[in-house]
């Protein structure tokens, strides 16, 4: 069955900040968990889908990735779910460890969320390259969506002229201590931080262009240098193109990956490059020079052998494709295909019957006319 969607799943807009993700997760938390309801499986498992749903949303990274790639895209790019990022453990999806116990019967929470700087993500983009664009190489502008820092308030999330002050509730800290009065006896615990979020920070004006989240959707163009010898499924790593930092992390990294057309006369074969040369039945009899285009557009002119077989092959050393990360090129594998004809005039018939008397070629034997030239040639 598929998954619902995480917002649906809490019940908050997509809009919410982590305060009203965390909030909303603690009330139904409260309402679905096992301990609450013994026996109950369909309680199970809706605590268990809250539960997930909570383990991505209340994360960042995590977030900015569901958001940009959506339900079912997030899920197959994480490995099948987000156990991808490390998963959920215990029975009920991460939920059962001393901190989360005492989280769900006192309102508490002993861990704190990131507050330092962390690196963005990293971003995948697919190229689609003609074939003698990936074996010769190219310079391609390309334009990426990414999350970028806020040119108004560099990054910061606050208003210019303002600045992000130290939490008041917690001095920084990010969390806040409590003590509570239980079965157990009285408790001292500390929870995540109300009012900055575990952050120890606050904005108390925040920048209208990003709303105090200090990162910005944009479309980047970018100049992806394309070396000679790409094949379909090559990776180029650019380093820094990717998302946006927080709170001043470096940015991740863009991957491109090519994916090259198939080309009507030419294939290759790692950095060999692969072409058929069709020549006719009096050369390939006779001998003779057949011209062969390369790659680049230069021609090579091959020697045929009287006799040669269709089929026969013929190598042009150093004139394949640049092999990937070096100097040193593949060759060129040359197939000669004999054709024959297969509408002949008067004239032409009477001339090949002719051949074929000489040669004391009986057109009726099951062994056939060019059975019997091949026979004389060799």
């Amino acid at each position: 069955m598929a998954k619902r969607d995480y917002y649906e799943v809490l019940g908050v807009e997509r809009s919410a900040d982590e305060g009203d993700i965390k909030k909303a997760y603690r009330k139904l938390a409260r309402q679905y968990h096992p301990d609450v309801n013994p026996g109950d499986a369909s309680a199970a498992d809706k605590f268990k889908e809250i539960t997930e749903a909570y383990e991505v949303l209340s994360d960042t990274d995590k977030r900015a990735k569901y958001d940009r790639f959506g339900h079912g895209a997030f899920e197959q790019a994480q490995g099948g779910g987000p156990g991808g990022f490390g998963g959920f453990s215990g029975d009920f999806g991460g939920f059962g460890g001393v901190e989360d116990i005492f989280d769900m019967m006192f309102g508490g929470g002993g861990r704190r969320q990131r507050s330092g700087p962390e690196r963005g993500a990293d971003l995948q983009y697919e190229m689609e390259l003609e074939f003698v664009e990936a074996a010769l190489g190219k310079e391609v502008e390309i334009e990426v969506p990414r999350t970028e820092s806020c040119d108004t308030c560099k990054g910061s999330g606050a208003k210019p002229g303002t600045k992000v002050e130290t939490c008041s509730v917690c001095k920084g800290t990010g969390q806040t201590s409590f003590i509570q009065n239980t079965i157990l006896g009285r408790i001292s615990s500390v929870r995540t931080c109300e009012r900055c979020h575990g952050t120890g920070k606050v904005i108390p004006s925040p920048c209208t262009t990003c709303g105090g989240k200090g990162l910005v959707r944009k479309r980047r163009k970018v100049t992806v240098r394309v070396p000679a010898g790409v094949d379909t499924g090559t990776r180029l790593r650019m380093s820094g193109e990717g998302e946006a930092g927080l709170r001043g992390g470096p940015a991740g990294d863009l991957f491109v990956v090519m994916r090259v057309k198939p080309h009507p006369v030419f294939k290759r074969s790692g950095a060999d490059l692969l072409v058929d040369l069709h020549i006719s039945f009096p050369k390939a009899a006779l001998g003779g020079k057949a011209k062969v285009t390369l790659i680049e557009d230069e021609t090579v002119e091959l020697d045929i052998s009287p006799g040669t077989q269709s089929g026969a092959v013929q190598r042009i050393k150093g004139k394949g494709i640049a092999k990937l990360g070096s100097v040193y090129k593949g060759d060129v594998i040359v197939t000669v295909i004999v054709d024959t004809p297969k509408k002949l005039g008067a004239k032409e018939r009477d001339l090949l019957k002719q051949l074929a008397q000489a040669l004391g070629e009986d057109l009726d034997d099951d062994k056939g006319f060019f059975g019997r030239v091949r026979d004389a040639l060799r």
